[in-house]
């Protein structure tokens, strides 16, 4: 599905809510391997950005952001609304969930 929007405002500019299917999420949790970690640790020491746990990061978040739609569109949605994040790191394990109201939406008419 192309056109599935995902926005954290309670509402779709220039659209209107005609179904709403409940709270959908997509939880990821991903760790590195213990040789990228170990390196990672290195960095620690010197200070600045530790590019392999930003690059977890990342890719953890997209991960919990598509498994939450297809979530949605399991239901029968084609948006989520009010999306939001929450995550965790502990030892070299990262968990995120991404989380919104799966609703129907459709273009208002003018």
């Amino acid at each position: 599905m192309n056109d599935f929007i995902i926005v954290t405002s309670n509402e779709v500019a220039g659209y209107q809510i005609t179904d709403v299917f409940g709270e959908v999420f997509g939880l990821t949790t991903r760790s590195r391997n213990m040789f990228s970690s170990a390196g990672q640790q290195l960095k620690t020491v010197v200070g600045g950005e530790i590019n392999g746990y930003t690059k977890l990061q990342h890719e953890t978040r997209e991960m919990s952001i598509e498994r939450m739609k297809e979530e949605a569109i399991g239901k029968g949605a084609n948006a989520i609304v009010a999306m939001r994040f929450d995550s965790s790191t502990f030892q070299n394990v990262d968990s995120v969930v991404a989380y919104g109201t799966a609703v129907k939406i459709e273009k208002k008419h003018i």
